[in-house]
């Protein structure tokens, strides 16, 4: 396994080619429609079953309609990728293609493996690969995702095109995309299977199991969704993953983050995994009965602010857009980071002073030099003087909206927190709330909240997931921040050669947002999974790709 703590840097070179990968098929009999079934006949799963437990909520499991943590932990089991990340590694290798090459500037060629099958005995070709990419776009630029989809990453996507059955062209907007190939193993690369998904709507879950539209290491063999979620091993998975360790997973989904731990605990469950709180984390950690195991941390906390709704913001009836960066500002300035990882969260979660996490090439700390929460703490006399040159009659009313049954039990106490620290300043009167986060993520992008918490799990380990997806003018945010000149840099970035000069751009974009603080980052946090002495292979699945695949899994 690489050092967790040296990142890629650049992605694939033009006219490198990706190495090519051939895994036999995986062998195994059909999944079962009965949700506490085994693996079938003649399943070689190679381990008895494990039950999964989890506080994460799915929004859907159409790869086109959700861009959450909760929906893709499920998407990483039953999907294929044309690329992946095998185990113990962030760098993506061939799952599904046998060969991908840059084969022009603008053209990125993927070879499919022969006698590719979905779990329901369609074929599974190039059809169904530009299929998949079409509708992406497609239901993205409708808006038909309710803006909750990954279509922004496919921001360089021109077109797609399958001259036969094996071959995939992707045509590229830009030159020299140094993060194409990690795209197409992010929440925007699933291959669907055409006869079961809508070219352009949503497809429901219940008719994506009804179909059994798989072709990842697993296949759903029972789904009620955010209770509970059972797998069984799939014979037609050809992928870098290989067949699974085991022979069944149900996955259990938590309301509440105390109940998680208590099961996990008395050995009702084998493997606790998003999200414990850091009290319980360090409770669990001087429990004999069970292993807490760390992986390497890509995790994000942050506010957003909405450009349109946030005070002075540009819809509001006395939109000022000085006042509104004046008010973003300040705040910057009096929130103490240190005090929420010490009081919070124990540590789990360290102050981050910028938008790339440390550990990954091109992250700075450009909001420490800019704003009073750096080395000197923060800075309410500062605050105070930004808010006046601005004509900002203090204390100011804001509205701040965060969320626990997705970011966990300790939100609340975080932006108790946060709330604590800017109504002590004299600036700000503070009214929190709280929304069901399948409501919240609908509510954010449709302009109901004026500053919200979100949290952020990385698609691939690179820099420029840390900005593609929020800084472009159609981010996934939807918080109607636009800077031309972050714009052009973030597409510069990701198609310049030169290690050097690219993370000079990466330093660059991030310096310019901390001017326009589009949002407000707070912490960074590491992967913690909580698992039965008789449990193994959680830390192969720990690993910088970010991913936790259940097939490492195994039990005995």
């Amino acid at each position: 396994m690489r050092n967790p703590s040296h990142p890629r840097r650049a992605g694939l070179a033009v006219g490198i080619a990706v190495s090519a990968l051939t895994l036999a098929a995986c062998s195994g009999g059909s999944s079962s429609d009965d949700s506490s079934a085994g693996a079938g006949d003649g399943a070689t799963g190679g381990g008895a079953s494990l039950v999964i437990g989890t506080t994460d909520k799915i929004t859907t499991i159409d790869p086109a309609g959700s861009y959450d943590n909760g929906s893709f932990a499920v998407m990483n089991q039953v999907y294929p990728f044309l690329l992946n990340t095998p185990l113990g590694s962030p760098d993506v290798e061939p799952d599904i293609a046998e060969t991908a090459e840059f084969t022009a500037p603008t053209e990125y060629t993927v070879t499919l493996k022969a006698g590719l099958k979905f779990a329901n005995g369609h074929d599974l070709t190039s059809s169904d690969v530009k299929f998949s990419f079409d509708r992406m776009l497609a239901i993205f630029e409708s808006g038909a995702d309710d803006g909750n989809g990954p279509g922004s990453l496919l921001y360089n996507l021109d077109s797609v095109d399958a001259p036969d059955a094996t071959t995939v062209v992707f045509h590229l907007k830009s030159e020299n995309d140094q993060v194409f190939p990690q795209i197409l193993s992010s929440p925007a690369g699933p291959i669907v299977d055409e006869e079961v998904f809508a070219a352009d709507a949503l497809t429901p879950d219940a008719d994506i199991v009804a179909g059994n539209a798989f072709a990842g290491p697993y296949v759903i063999s029972g789904y009620d969704q955010n209770n509970l979620v059972s797998y069984d091993p799939n014979p037609e998975y050809q992928g870098i993953l290989g067949a699974p360790k085991n022979d069944h997973v149900d996955v259990k989904y938590y309301a509440e983050e105390s109940n998680l731990k208590l099961d996990v605990q008395q050995g009702n469950i084998d493997v606790a995994f998003r999200s414990l709180s850091a009290t319980d984390i360090a409770d669990l950690r001087t429990d004999d009965n069970v292993q807490v195991v760390d992986g390497p941390g890509g995790e994000i906390r942050y506010i957003v602010f909405n450009f349109d709704t946030m005070p002075f913001g540009a819809t509001t009836a006395d939109a000022d857009a000085s006042k509104a960066l004046a008010v973003r500002q300040a705040m910057a300035d009096v929130i103490d980071r240190q005090e929420i990882s010490d009081q919070v969260y124990k540590g789990t979660y360290t102050p981050l002073f910028s938008y790339v996490p440390d550990g990954l090439t091109g992250a700075t700390q450009s909001l420490k030099d800019m704003y009073g929460d750096g080395a000197g703490g923060p800075d309410v006399d500062k605050a105070k003087a930004t808010l006046e040159a601005a004509g900002v009659a203090t204390p100011l009313a804001i509205d701040l909206q965060y969320n626990t049954d997705h970011y966990g039990n300790g939100s609340s106490d975080e932006y108790a927190l946060v709330k604590d620290q800017l109504e002590a300043s004299g600036l700000f009167t503070v009214n929190l709330q709280s929304t069901e986060y399948v409501q919240y993520s609908k509510d954010r992008t449709s302009d109901v909240y004026p500053m919200y918490q979100l949290g952020w799990f990385p698609d691939y380990s690179d820099a420029d997931n840390y900005l593609t997806p929020f800084f472009l003018t159609e981010n996934f945010l939807g918080n109607h921040y636009s800077n031309q000149d972050v714009n052009d840099m973030i597409l510069e970035q990701a198609t310049t050669v030169d290690p050097d000069a690219r993370t000079a751009l990466i330093e660059k974009i991030q310096d310019t947002v901390a001017g326009d603080l589009s949002t407000l980052p707070l912490l960074q946090g590491a992967q913690v999974a909580v698992t039965g002495k008789d449990v193994s292979g959680a830390a192969d699945t720990l690993d910088a790709s970010f991913k936790f695949r259940y097939g490492a899994l195994s039990k005995g």
